[in-house]
């Protein structure tokens, strides 16, 4: 076959391709982690009793807060990373953002607060029992944000991975808000911050494996 007679026969019956498809799977994937999430904590763990008082809202508020920006900020940056050459156009630097707002939050508390209650605000009651949670429900969520993340054609799988790692880890830190009774900013900052760091940097890592194409 002549390459004229290839070009052609290539050319003919085109579609256009849906632009949008790979942001509505994201979307779907990151619905199903979210509710696999929810399911693991509220089986596994169960809610916090106390979601009548106010106190307990206002803390959750912040939590789910801080979760969310974390969230919606990595979906914003994953959706472009997932097209080829999307990264030259993008600076995922603003992820950043709700960390140090809730660091900068945590250091205002403890500086009000006596220094002899800091082994408390920071350490509280569940320090290892989110350390280990966090990462563990986030399993799901990271599995099924690599599976939408491989439907598109990202040529920076590191930094792809990083972000399907950050949004799973978020993911898991909504759901396990929801047991947590541990509510001092500086404990939110370390021990729901540190473990969403820990996802991110494992879809770092595993990004360049699970992505290749």
């Amino acid at each position: 076959m002549k390459t004229d007679d290839l070009v052609a026969l290539l050319s003919t019956n085109l579609e256009p391709t849906d632009r949008n498809a790979v942001g509505r799977t994201l979307l779907a994937a990151l619905a199903a982690g979210i509710a696999v999430a929810l399911g693991i904590t509220f089986l596994g763990l169960g809610v916090r009793s106390d979601l009548t008082t106010t106190r307990a809202l206002v803390f959750l508020a912040v939590k789910l807060a801080f979760a969310i920006g974390i969230v919606g900020l990595a979906v914003v940056y994953l959706m472009r990373l997932v097209r080829p050459g999307g990264e030259r156009k993008t600076s995922s630097l603003l992820v950043a953002v709700p960390f140090l707002v809730v660091a900068f939050l945590a250091a205002i508390s403890l500086g009000s607060a006596p220094r002899a209650h800091w082994d408390r605000m920071i350490m509280g009651d569940e320090w290892l029992e989110c350390l280990l949670s966090i990462p563990i429900i986030a399993i799901v969520p990271f599995a099924v944000s690599i599976w939408a993340v491989r439907m598109g054609a990202p040529t920076n799988l590191t930094r792809a991975g990083a972000l399907a790692g950050l949004i799973a880890g978020g993911v898991s830190a909504m759901a396990y808000a929801l047991h947590c009774t541990d509510d001092s900013l500086p404990f939110i900052a370390i021990w729901y911050g540190g473990p969403i760091v820990l996802c991110t940097l494992a879809g770092a890592a595993l990004g360049p494996r699970l992505l290749r194409w």
